[in-house]
């Protein structure tokens, strides 16, 4: 079992980082890159094996128009598998992990389509568009691509059909609305786009409710390990722009996903370096009987 780390912009949100921009965490890249080591590295403390990289909503068009540039682009998505890597080799570990993180062409609209998918691009457009920056991530020396928070078959056959061409391992990590895509394509013919590619080591969820994950998992059936990573619980009121309603992202909950299957489980908004400790130390009893015997 592998637990991965939480919400890279929450934690970021939380040391007075002000992300309300269309770069999100990625603006760090140019105005605080070690902050984002910082982060990583806390995460790491806490108990997690994987980093997942600042590069979700990075991307070449998002960069240009800030003025930056293609080379410079290239150079920032680079960066932010470096500063993830500078964190592991900060907290050491032979067991601790990269994934750059692949997100969403709706993402980098920067206005919530990657909750609805159906971007009106064929899956052709949506590999076009996608290539370069998979290129520069895949070469960037990360462990693995984290293709996440997808809400669209059509996207995810793009993105498969590129790691394949690339031959570079990835997850693919569907946003859900319960055993449904965002978009409303059932999950079992979802996780299926991956069935037959080898370079995909993982499928799952991410980004969706906490209450959604055990359902998810038994809709996978692709014979691929299961990766989840849910939010808090808590959902966005774009009015109030605030996080309203109950946490319900739990250490007992994790466990609950580990039994039912899920192999590799974090957290995605709102999920906290202490939340991902209390999943390591569920996940370990024998760590906890070691520390309560000193």
């Amino acid at each position: 079992m592998v637990i991965s780390d939480g919400g890279l912009a929450t934690e970021l949100e939380a040391r007075g980082h002000d992300l309300a921009d269309p770069l999100w965490s990625a603006r760090l890249l140019t105005d605080a890159p070690l902050e984002l080591t910082a982060v990583h590295a806390t995460y790491f403390r806490a108990g997690a094996m994987i980093a997942t990289t600042a590069s979700y909503q990075a991307s070449f068009e998002g960069f240009a128009a800030r003025g930056i540039g293609r080379d410079d682009a290239a150079t920032l998505l680079r960066r932010s598998v470096e500063l993830a890597m500078n964190a592991r080799d900060e907290v050491g570990g032979a067991d601790l992990r990269v994934a750059a993180s692949v997100g969403p062409y709706g993402a980098a609209l920067a206005d919530g389509s990657e909750y609805r998918g159906r971007y009106g691009l064929s899956v052709k457009a949506l590999t076009s568009w996608h290539r370069p920056r998979l290129e520069v991530l895949a070469a960037a020396g990360a462990d693995v691509l984290a293709l996440e928070t997808i809400p669209d078959v059509d996207e995810a056959e793009a993105l498969v059909n590129l790691v394949h061409q690339m031959g570079v391992p990835a997850w693919l990590s569907y946003t859900i609305s319960g055993t449904r895509t965002r978009a409303g394509q059932p999950l079992p013919g979802a996780f299926a786009v991956a069935a037959d590619v080898p370079e995909i080591v993982a499928v799952g969820v991410n980004c969706c409710a906490p209450d959604d994950v055990l359902a998810a998992i038994a809709c996978a059936g692709v014979g691929k390990p299961m990766i989840v990573y849910p939010n808090s619980g808590e959902h966005w009121d774009r009015r109030r722009r605030s996080w309203v309603g109950p946490r319900r992202f739990s250490s007992e909950l994790a466990t609950r996903w580990i039994a039912a299957g899920a192999r590799i489980v974090g957290g995605c908004c709102r999920v906290r370096p202490a939340d991902i400790a209390d999943v390591r130390r569920a996940c370990n009893p024998s760590e906890n009987a070691a520390d309560n015997s000193q």
